[in-house]
């Protein structure tokens, strides 16, 4: 198995869409719309200042992230990040090495540490596996997630320094 992490534009963001519809579809991770549409979600990852990588395993899409300030001005040297994982690619580890090259890109691009704003509380295997990778939970929102099957759940703030 080959794997390759690297950047895309949004010119080739359509290596990435089949992921990002199956996932923000599911409507149990992501705040984003359902029925988000191709062109939204394009610009939502690829434009400047976000950035967008796709994960090939043999030359196959199978997972992507996105890297971006998480806030603006006095905030911007806080990294967020969002990951996605392709079906066929799940309990292969993929999603913690988008996180380790996701935490290695950001300190290259001068971040100081990096903050998920909204992780799903009832998507263990993602608190988990950011834990593992030095996140901590900072704060909890109680009920601030739609989730498709579970109804109101609430989500955590997750940091750490870089």
């Amino acid at each position: 198995m080959s794997l390759e992490i690297r950047e895309i534009g949004a010119d080739q963001f359509d290596l990435v869409w089949p992921i990002f519809h199956a996932v923000v579809a599911a409507g149990d991770t992501y705040s984003y719309a359902p029925d988000t549409g191709f062109e939204e979600a394009r610009a939502l990852w690829t434009s400047a200042p976000t950035r967008c990588f796709v994960a090939l395993i043999d030359g196959r899409p199978a997972g992507c992230y996105m890297l971006k300030p998480n806030q603006p001005g006095l905030g911007s040297h806080v990294a967020n990040a969002g990951y996605m994982v392709a079906a066929h690619a799940r309990g292969q580890g993929l999603a913690g090495k988008l996180c380790e090259h996701s935490l290695a890109t950001a300190r290259a691009a001068g971040f100081l540490a990096m903050q998920f704003n909204f992780v799903v509380g009832t998507n263990e295997v993602a608190v988990n596996l950011w834990q593992k990778h030095g996140f901590r939970i900072v704060g909890t929102v109680p009920k601030a997630f739609r989730h498709a099957q579970r109804g109101l759940v609430d989500i955590h703030v997750m940091h750490r320094f870089l």
